[in-house]
């Protein structure tokens, strides 16, 4: 009924956990866990657990030493070569005890019928057929002091997105990380960001809690760091075997692999005349009249009405065409990529899950304009270029 991490593959388990199997076999630092595999969801009436799994739960979860853990999907159309999923899913962080375990299992089980999974489902052409089925993962919780995401490939810059505490703010587009790009030469650049808020486990909760003013523009990470996850990144596309897409954490001085999976849609490419791929600053200032300045977050130009959207309450209110303009993109905003033509946020960073969406939809996207919902007047025409990272208004 579950399956050891160490033992789990794509086919029994999904590609998330079957990757960290691989990586675990690899000797490589993965949280230790175990799987609930596909098998147990396809013999579940109705998404119901049976009713033995919370005493098979228990035992593996002794084995923890019955710590908090994180409790992730790991569905069969998730992580693929040319579509990823990311976010689509739903993850269960600081959760103890084997009863807790259940719930977050059968909640994982049925965000696999959530708006935004429905919609990323039916916008994807390769999406697996027939009835969706998830995996889910059980791993030992990270109490990351710093964390992020990376896009790595064997021989190419590594990107890296970091900021302080759990990675949910990072992959979330809460936050607008740091950005290193460590050239293959071992060259690092790097652009820190203002920080914000952090999050974090307090107990069996996962908290936002603001940054102190000190560590919101300090560096998350020194260059030597940065050098060190880019040489662990090589190393995961190495046993991979291709560009890959890998959030990490780091506690206690140890860096752990959270999850690896194929690069989908690459982010915008470095600034041109810029040797080692120097990030933008982020927060910059307007470049012109009527111009503000980002992240470029995914390529192309696209020109439509602004439409300010700060949360669901707002989403009847958009219209194919409109370019979204939003404090950030959380992942079950995915219905409403289907019909925007660009996107605007005021936090977040190119390796968020909502930015990996929106490249795979080829959505132009412009990714940390501070102010821009109060900045940007509801109806005016904007042009977004996700490729110079500016968004204008029209005279």
């Amino acid at each position: 009924m579950l399956i050891p991490l160490a033992d789990a593959t794509a086919a029994t388990c999904g590609a998330k956990a079957g990757t960290l199997g691989r990586l675990v076999r690899a000797r490589l630092t993965v949280p230790d866990g175990f799987v609930v595999p596909f098998a147990v969801h396809r013999a579940a009436p109705h998404g119901e657990p049976p009713d033995d799994l919370r005493d098979h739960l228990a035992r593996s979860l002794a084995t923890l030493g019955d710590v908090p853990v994180a409790v992730r999907s790991s569905a069969a159309d998730e992580d693929g070569l040319h579509a990823s999923a990311a976010g689509q899913h739903e993850t269960v962080l600081a959760v103890q005890g084997a009863d807790t375990v259940v719930a977050a299992v059968r909640t994982c089980w049925a965000s696999l019928g959530s708006a935004r999974a429905v919609a990323y489902r039916d916008a994807t052409a390769d999406g697996t057929a027939g009835k969706p089925t998830m995996g889910v993962l059980v791993q030992r919780l990270v109490e990351a002091d710093v964390s992020g995401v990376m896009f790595t490939a064997p021989d190419a810059v590594t990107v890296i997105e970091a900021s302080w505490g759990l990675g949910t703010s990072v992959v979330g587009g809460t936050v607008t990380p740091d950005t290193y790009r460590v050239a293959t030469d071992g060259t690092v650049t790097c652009a820190v960001a203002d920080k914000r808020t952090r999050v974090d486990r307090d107990g069996t909760r996962v908290v936002t809690r603001d940054v102190p003013e000190p560590d919101r523009t300090r560096p998350t990470l020194a260059d030597d760091e940065a050098r060190r996850l880019a040489r662990l990144g090589r190393r995961i596309a190495d046993v991979l075997g291709g560009a890959q897409d890998i959030e990490w954490a780091v506690a206690g001085g140890t860096t752990w692999v959270l999850q690896a999976r194929p690069v989908t849609a690459p982010p915008p490419g470095r600034p041109s005349g810029d040797e080692h791929g120097a990030p933008p600053a982020h927060g910059a200032p307007h470049a012109g009249p009527g111009t503000l300045v980002g992240t470029p977050g995914s390529r192309g130009t696209a020109t439509g009405p602004a439409r300010v959207v700060r949360g669901p309450g707002d989403f009847a209110r958009v219209r194919p065409g409109d370019v979204l303009v939003c404090p950030w993109t959380d992942p079950a905003w995915t219905p409403l990529l289907r019909l925007a033509a660009g996107v605007v946020t005021e936090t977040g960073g190119v390796l968020s899950h909502a930015a990996i969406v929106a490249r795979e939809r080829g959505i132009p996207a412009v990714l940390g304009v501070a102010g821009a919902t109060s900045t940007l007047a509801d109806g005016v025409t904007l042009t977004v270029d996700g490729d110079g990272g500016t968004v204008t208004t029209s005279a």
